[in-house]
């Protein structure tokens, strides 16, 4: 199977359990991989055999500011699921949300869910 891969989407949202959370916001970063058959795409060099990735970091970006979740798993879960909603041409995706600045009172680098998602 074939990958697009994007790495580092970032943008401001509203998700956590926490009040300050919700009101001041903080920035999170999604990496995803869409796995799909490239070989019409390349056979005729046409972006309507594949997933735009642009438009993908978009979806992407939209979820983040959305509507806030208490977690980050369900901010996973939407993702995955906008991608396959959107581009019928993905068979699986794979998603990790990344909370940086997540409220944990001892030092950390960073902390991520990952899902993964695929057609039945």
């Amino acid at each position: 199977m074939d990958r697009i891969t994007l790495t580092g989407v970032t943008a401001v949202g509203h998700h956590g359990v926490f009040d300050f959370e919700r009101r001041d916001g903080q920035p999170f970063v999604v990496d995803a991989v869409l796995s799909m058959d490239f070989a019409k795409a390349a056979e005729t060099d046409d972006l309507q055999y594949t997933a735009h990735y642009g438009e993908v970091a978009e979806l992407i970006t939209k979820h983040i500011e959305g509507e806030p979740l208490n977690l980050i798993e369900g901010l996973a879960v939407r993702i995955a699921d906008g991608i396959l909603a959107n581009y019928p041409m993905v068979a699986a995706v794979d998603v990790t949300v990344h909370k940086p600045k997540a409220p944990i009172e001892v030092p950390f680098g960073d902390v991520t869910v990952s899902v993964h998602r695929g057609r039945s």
